[in-house]
């Protein structure tokens, strides 16, 4: 009776398998591969400087050709650079002003914990409760901004992150070309 059980979850498992198999090759969605190497260039910070609500669908912009790929703040010059080279377009400079990395701080003493700042944050880098202090969790933080003007008391403040050895990063090199005389 025991083997009997088996025998039937058994193959009830592989048609389950077998049918799971099958959806996935008959209704596999297929992806832009560009969208998704401009994608993996862009910072994830899905605030929305460039004008679009995040970076995926300014990436799927830069691929059809709608958008400049100069928009992106956060990316910086180099963002810039890099999507110039996968793209093989000129490198323009950026369209904003680029700001050194920053992290949200929250000012513990005036907090009034409305969550306006929680709901506003694209990527979940405030945590707390209604009527409780609320905290950054600073490795989360893209410093983005968006968390700044909801808040009612401004006890929200941007710390620039300094440059340490766990967080640096090689600059792209800067060439000059000179002109021949």
């Amino acid at each position: 009776m025991m083997l009997a059980a088996l025998a039937v979850m058994a193959l009830g498992a592989v048609i389950l398998g077998a049918a799971l198999g099958y959806a996935s090759i008959k209704f596999k969605v297929e992806g832009d591969p560009l969208v998704e190497k401009i994608e993996s260039l862009l910072p994830q910070t899905q605030c929305g400087q460039c004008g679009y609500p995040g970076c995926r669908p300014y990436a799927e912009a830069i691929s059809k050709g709608e958008a400049e790929i100069n928009l992106c703040p956060p990316g910086g010059a180099e963002g810039v650079r890099k999507l110039a080279d996968l793209l093989g377009r000129e490198a323009k400079p950026l369209e904003a002003e680029e700001k050194p990395k920053q992290v949200a701080v929250i000012d513990e003493n005036t907090c009034i914990g409305c969550t306006l700042c929680i709901q506003a944050c694209p990527v979940d880098a405030i945590v707390g409760a209604a009527k409780q202090l609320h905290t950054v969790v600073g490795p989360l933080c893209t410093g983005c901004e968006l968390c700044l003007p909801p808040c009612p008391v401004e006890c929200i403040a941007m710390a620039t992150i300094p440059e340490t050895v766990d967080n640096w990063k090689w600059k792209y090199p800067v060439v000059e070309v000179r002109k021949a005389a």
